[in-house]
């Protein structure tokens, strides 16, 4: 068994308070008017995206590679939508784009989707809606076939 941490202190009143956290080479800083407002640091569902990104990223390299095509670069961008009126992540997009020679589009969104139901991040949220938005073969890829 794995087993990743990463810790988080949080001081003050909601509106005014900030807080901090830190799991092994990242650390950041955070406060409402990060998370609601637009305002300077990050944001929970910011971590969440970078995770559910590169979880995402590396699932579909593995399941490339197992149909013998080596990615030479995947490029995967999660957009988590929060709700403040429900205080819930309503739902996450993924878009992801692939060099990848010799692969046709239809099997890349194929394994695109098998990655984004097999991803262990994708399988944690499972209460949240997840759409693979995108999933393209950069021009480079296609004009190397």
């Amino acid at each position: 068994m794995i087993k990743q941490q990463a810790q988080a202190v949080w001081r003050g009143r909601i509106k005014d308070g900030n807080g901090s956290f830190r799991s092994g080479a990242i650390e950041g800083e955070y406060s409402f008017a990060s998370r609601f407002e637009g305002g300077e640091g990050s944001t929970p569902e910011q971590l969440i995206g970078a995770a559910h990104a590169s979880c995402f990223s590396m699932a579909l390299s593995l399941f490339l590679t197992e149909q013998g095509h080596t990615p030479e670069a995947i490029r995967t961008t999660a957009t988590v939508n929060l709700d403040p009126e429900q205080l819930a992540i309503t739902g996450i997009e993924l878009e992801t784009e692939a060099e990848v020679s010799g692969l046709d589009e239809s099997k890349f969104r194929e394994l695109a989707e098998k990655a984004k139901a097999n991803c262990p991040v994708s399988k944690a949220l499972g209460a949240v809606p997840i759409v693979l938005k995108s999933s393209n073969l950069t021009r480079a890829a296609a004009e190397r076939r």
